[in-house]
């Protein structure tokens, strides 16, 4: 997979000033910084959309932008998407629409409170939320998508509350798995302590959890300002089934709007796995 990248008109004047490599990291971090931007707008005149939690039953496929008909699919657990801090299900948008497109059937986003002050209450409530969506669609698992914080809740929820009986596959995108220094000042809200390495729910986190049947994909980037240090967006846990898979240029907005991150999140949800298979790959996969 390759992540395209919109070209600035004054790139050729950079390269001629800069080193080649200094000029390639700087120009990539112009144009991800740029792309971050632009998915800031057009994020902020969604974000009234998703407040209000999402109807039951609106999670039918959506047709194709071009009018063709979809071939039919065999019957796939539903996908549930979780989004980040101080954010909501808009975040999903273009996300929710590729799935569809390809044969993900039902498709549901969740918003928690933006009053949540503790990823361990958040967790127990997706608990509820997944197993009321398991009732109504008779399907025994699901499949999470979780972008930042969400992907923090949901493994909170699959290695500490009994989750892995339930959740399939669980595709994190920038996620603070071993916890993220960035914004010092953030450190008066509960929530981004507990994001903070070395904190208790983290340290929970590293604790043994043999058998554990959820099969986990972490997206982490290269150039995600929001993850400091950036390795931390990968899972490194003795006793999960763990891919991590890097993602170039790009930053942490676009993990859950970019195509090419889209494709990458279906082949990991679509992915048959076993243990061994999995700890093959755990070495993870380059999007560039």
């Amino acid at each position: 997979m390759k992540v395209t990248r919109a070209a600035l008109p004054f790139l050729p004047l950079c390269q001629r000033l800069l080193p080649s490599r200094l000029a390639g990291l700087s120009l990539a971090l112009l144009k991800a910084t740029a792309l971050e931007l632009a998915i800031l707008a057009g994020h902020l005149l969604l974000y009234p959309s998703g407040i209000t939690q999402e109807r039951r039953g609106s999670s039918a496929p959506l047709p194709s932008p071009d009018g063709a008909a979809q071939l039919p699919t065999e019957t796939k657990p539903p996908v549930v998407l979780l989004h980040g801090f101080i954010d909501n299900r808009s975040v999903f948008v273009l996300l929710r629409r590729s799935l569809a497109q390809h044969g993900r059937q039902q498709v549901e986003s969740l918003n928690y409170s933006p009053l949540t002050c503790d990823i361990r209450t958040a967790a127990e409530l997706l608990g509820r939320h997944i197993e009321e969506i398991c009732e109504r669609t008779g399907s025994k698992h699901v499949d999470i998508v979780g972008h930042s914080l969400g992907g923090l809740i949901a493994r909170y929820y699959v290695q500490r509350l009994g989750g892995d009986l339930r959740v399939r596959t669980l595709v994190t995108l920038g996620t603070p798995h071993s916890g993220t220094r960035v914004v010092p000042l953030a450190n008066a809200h509960p929530i981004v302590r507990q994001m903070r390495p070395g904190s208790e729910l983290l340290e929970e986190l590293t604790r043994p959890a043999p058998g554990c049947r959820t099969h986990f994909v972490s997206f982490w980037s290269d150039l995600d300002h929001l993850m400091d240090p950036l390795e931390t967006a990968c899972i490194d846990h003795p006793d999960l089934m763990a891919q991590n898979v890097r993602v170039s240029g790009v930053g942490h907005l676009a993990l859950p709007v970019h195509p090419a991150v889209a494709t990458g999140i279906r082949q990991a949800l679509d992915a048959e796995r076993t243990g061994d298979e999995a700890a093959t790959h755990a070495g993870g996969l380059t999007v560039a």
